[in-house]
């Protein structure tokens, strides 16, 4: 098993071109299930329907949360299926197993006036501070996920058109696009910082680290931490509100829903419709507050 699992990693690396992230996150999902198959006195090609269900059940008698579930039980059934295509089983048996339902949870977004405050704290007379701005605008104006922005090249941005190719999930290319504000800073970081940063180290990337070619996600969080930080602001932001915000911000601002999942780069409209709810709720806030009716 153990082998079987060292090769379909090398599988996802090499021909599936999953990120180092992905493929950690497989791998310790098959660790947790050979465990399994361990304790139960099974091997892999011995599986059947109901000893998924039986997996299942210890996966919830773990207490694992429903959109962990859900993607342990999809990293099987990859598993299996590749499997299936290498000749070493004849059937997916995680095939017939449903996934459970997630719940929806409205995205949380920061607001106007606490992003204007997060945008004021880098300084931009350092280079850190005009990596920093950097980062805050393109999250913002673009919405791309960190695991993105951090494989951001030179050659994908286009100035002319304030647009960069952002190559997201599943190898999947999409353009999304930038404004004056990042159009601006970006410029003069280039120019300037990311210069200094690299101190001579080669690199074809947009986000460098000192003598660093790139900064990894990890870092990217902790930036953000820093800044938040500075701020006078008490609700916990992550990197990833921030793509819920440009969502939030496109929408209350009556961009169409298409053109919002197009740019998130989301395969199905339902991950989209989701912010709709946020959208709707701002609505409700704008109405009880501004109609006559409804005032005190």
């Amino acid at each position: 098993m153990n082998k079987l699992i060292d090769s379909f990693i090398k599988y996802l690396k090499l021909q599936k071109n999953y990120s180092s992230y992905t493929c950690k996150s497989y791998y310790e999902d098959l660790k947790e299930y050979n465990n399994f198959l361990s304790e139960k006195h099974l091997k892999y090609n011995q599986i059947n329907y109901k000893n998924c269900l039986d997996y299942l059940s210890y996966l919830h008698d773990n207490k694992d949360a429903k959109t962990s579930i859900s993607r342990k039980l999809s990293t099987l059934r990859t598993f299996y299926k590749y499997l299936v295509k290498e000749d070493i089983l004849n059937n997916n048996p995680f095939l017939l197993v449903s996934s459970p339902k997630k719940d929806k949870k409205i995205p949380k977004f920061i607001n106007y006036n606490n992003l204007d405050e997060i945008f004021d704290i880098p300084n931009l007379d350092t280079d850190i501070g005009q990596r920093e701005r950097v980062i805050l605008e393109i999250l913002y104006a673009s919405g791309v996920r960190i695991s993105e922005l951090v494989n951001i090249k030179l050659k994908d941005i286009d100035f002319n058109e304030k647009s960069i190719r952002i190559l997201g999930k599943g190898n999947k290319e999409r353009i999304v696009y930038f404004g004056e504000y990042a159009d601006e800073i970006i410029k003069l970081y280039i120019k300037n910082s990311r210069k200094n940063l690299l101190s001579n180290i080669p690199s074809e990337y947009l986000i460098v680290g000192n003598k660093r070619e790139k900064l990894t996600t990890r870092r990217i969080e902790q930036i953000i931490e820093n800044i938040i930080k500075k701020s006078s602001i008490k609700m916990n932001i992550t990197p990833h509100m921030f793509r819920h915000t440009f969502a939030t911000h496109l929408l209350d601002n009556g961009c169409d829903l298409l053109v919002v999942q197009e740019l998130l780069g989301h395969e199905s409209l339902s991950s989209t419709e989701i912010y709709t709810h946020v959208s709707n709720e701002h609505l409700r806030e704008v109405f009880l507050k501004c109609h006559p009716r409804n005032r005190a």
